[in-house]
Order: C-alpha cells, then sequence, then structure tokens
C-alpha cells in the first residue's frame, strides 16, 4: 500500500447512505469553485463517490448548495 494512498472516510464510518441535507460534509468534496472533487483528490471509493455526486446534485437542487461560487 502506497504512503498517500487515502481510504474512504464513509467505508471507515460504515455509512451506507450519504444525505443530501448534510451540508457540511458535502461542502468538503467541492472545490473552491463549486464543482465535485475527483476521487482521486478527495480519497473516496467508487460506491460512495457515486453516492456522493448524486447526494450534492440533489443539494444543489434543493437549494442546500450553490451550482456556482462567485
Amino acid at each position: 500500500m502506497p504512503k498517500n494512498e487515502k481510504s474512504c472516510q464513509f467505508c471507515k464510518a460504515n455509512l451506507k447512505t450519504i444525505n443530501y441535507k448534510d451540508t457540511n460534509t458535502l461542502r468538503r468534496y467541492l472545490s473552491s469553485f463549486g464543482r465535485i472533487v475527483p476521487r482521486k483528490r478527495s480519497g473516496v471509493c467508487a460506491w460512495h463517490q457515486r453516492k456522493l455526486a448524486s447526494s450534492i446534485k440533489r443539494a444543489r437542487f434543493m437549494a442546500l448548495l450553490p451550482y456556482l461560487v462567485r
């Protein structure tokens, strides 16, 4: 296992779902421009990255997170 390899935070916490209302957690996975951070940089597994992306998109639709950051 390489030194810089990250392990998934959601797998460590044994979470099956990612709540779209938990904006503080979701903001950690947004870049300074408001874009969804890629898996390679966030260290999230593929399964949770897909759940995370859909939760972020749902939170944006519900106006809990911005689409753009100015």
